[in-house]
């Protein structure tokens, strides 16, 4: 059962002041300068405290990027959900429900389009409320609370900029002399807000984030903040998934010891442990941040505003087991050739519906509230439960992964291969197959290709509908191929891997205020629809 944590009168202020609507919406301006929230932050420690709440509440606003009603503007999870329907494993019915209709056509990448402003206004605005933390402590502060704060302040940072990073340019590799997105930081941004800031290079936009990282986990480790138990609650960071926020980024590098040696941290020092099959076969999971699995997360209460509706949120969007667009008409299905090839051994077969309309892995109740809503067909995903697992339920308070542990040993077992020892990789991805998914996986290859195609398999079906899956198809030059996957014959298409319609224009708002920005990225190319 999740608890509203104590909030001073201070503190609410200040995250209302920093997250209303006229704030931040782009990274160069605001009606309210950084210095005045900083002159506020020093007056008073609380709202030190205050920013960092104001961060992790912003992961999850509603209605905070346009002005009027747009049910797809709640933050992070709802980048999650438009990048995966960019992809080639969610899809919903393009129906007058389907939310995202112009992610799963590539109709979303103009500066003008509403999902390329989501992303940039997001993901700067936590920046910005970064940057106004971070220039308000001493980097070399020896307070163990302030040294807490700036440690969480600047993996946010990270985060965000690494998302940037791999949204509006190609993957790092082979392209890192190529612009990317502007750096801003507590350093520069008053220069950058009287005279722009120009696009860094994707190198120098790595060497940000890997800065940040890197002292954010000095930091961690210097309080010895490490699991759960060390922190408020899994909204914040800590020493393990930072590192396994910076496991990602050297994935990205090529930088497979690296990669390792955080992955494997992160496993045996996180105090997280994976679901195991009774757990998912008993109920739907994926809704309560208190599993032992997730090791970062966006949580809802059932006080926050986001929760108050069954429209705009990440479970009215991906749940089929609750009342909301998808448990409304849109259902979101899963590609009909990866739930194929899943063996019906393997307890995440039934994350979707079967041939019969049915799935082992649910309650009475959740069976009878999809007979209720007329739902049996085949792929349907029942992945993602239902707020206190009862499909009734008027609040929508489900919580939003970030990071699983699972993923640590996905990482692991690629990065072991690719960085040289096959044999080892095939090992750690076959223990973890079978002793948490299904106990008769076999794995018969050898080559390192071959256990990270195996690897990003096994991501494909694991971390499904968790916003993760577009970052791998760029990073590993993935073709975007949804034949045979079940989509609508007008989206089944075959996109190739560099080409322009896979990266995001910056946002026109942007490039009308940053003067020192001085060209965009090309607008891809509609694709085609292929035949099957």
């Amino acid at each position: 059962m999740k608890t509203l944590k104590y909030i001073s009168g201070f503190a609410i202020a200040a995250v209302m002041l920093a997250s209303c609507n006229d704030l931040d919406t782009e990274p160069l301006g605001s009606t309210v300068t950084a210095d005045q929230k900083n002159d506020v932050l020093k007056a008073d420690p609380e709202m030190a405290e205050a920013a960092l709440l104001t961060i992790a509440q912003h992961m999850q606003n509603r209605y905070s990027i346009w002005s009027s009603r747009n049910d797809t503007d709640f933050g992070v999870p709802s980048i999650m959900v438009g990048l995966d329907n960019r992809g080639m494993d969610v899809f919903g019915t393009m129906s007058q429900y389907d939310f995202y209709q112009s992610e799963t056509m590539f109709a979303d990448i103009r500066a003008t389009s509403n999902f390329t402003n989501l992303i940039w206004r997001t993901l700067y605005k936590q920046i910005y409320v970064s940057n106004g933390l971070i220039k308000t402590i001493d980097y070399n502060t020896q307070d163990p609370k302030l040294m807490n704060y700036l440690a969480q302040a600047l993996g946010v940072r990270a985060f965000d900029y690494f998302w940037l990073a791999q949204l509006y340019q190609q993957p790092y590799m082979n392209n890192q002399t190529q612009p990317c997105v502007p750096i801003i930081t507590n350093e520069n941004e008053d220069e950058a807000s009287a005279n722009g800031a120009p696009r860094a290079t994707v190198e120098e936009v790595y060497a940000q984030i890997l800065k940040d990282l890197d002292k954010a986990i000095e930091l961690f480790d210097a309080l010895g903040v490490n699991s759960a138990t060390d922190r408020l609650d899994k909204r914040f960071l800590n020493g393990s998934n930072a590192r396994g926020l910076r496991a990602r980024v050297y994935m990205n590098m090529n930088r497979w010891a690296d990669a390792a040696a955080d992955a494997q941290y992160a496993i045996q020092h996180a105090g997280a442990t994976p679901y195991s099959v009774a757990q998912l076969r008993a109920k739907a999971c994926f809704w309560d941040a208190a599993d032992a699995s997730w090791i970062w997360a966006i949580t809802v209460e059932e006080t926050d505003d986001v929760a108050s509706t069954p429209w705009c949120n990440f479970g009215s969007m991906m749940s089929s087991l609750q009342y909301g667009y998808t448990g409304d008409g849109d259902p979101r299905s899963g590609n009909h050739a990866l739930i194929d090839g899943i063996p019906n051994t393997d307890v995440r077969k039934g994350w979707w519906l079967d041939s019969n309309g049915t799935s082992q892995n649910l309650t009475a109740a959740e069976k009878a509230w999809l007979a209720y809503e007329g739902y049996d067909s085949q792929y349907i995903n029942v992945k993602f439960g239902a707020y206190n697992n009862n499909p009734e339920t008027k609040a929508y308070a489900g919580d939003i992964p970030l990071m699983r542990i699972e993923e640590m040993y996905l990482i692991l077992a690629e990065a072991q291969a690719m960085g040289g020892n096959p044999g080892a990789g095939a090992t750690t991805l076959s223990d973890f197959v079978k002793a948490n998914r299904d106990p008769q996986y076999t794995f018969t290859g050898s080559s390192a290709e071959a256990v990270q195609e195996e690897v990003f398999r096994q991501r494909r079906i694991e971390l499904w509908g968790e916003g993760l899956i577009w970052f791998d198809i760029m990073r590993l030059n993935k073709a975007i191929d949804r034949r045979g996957g079940g989509y609508p014959a007008e989206a089944t298409f075959l996109i190739p891997s560099g080409d322009a319609v896979r990266i995001f224009q910056i946002p026109q708002g942007e490039m009308e205020a940053n003067n020192a920005i001085t060209e965009n990225n090309p607008v891809g190319t509609a694709p085609r629809p292929v035949t099957e």
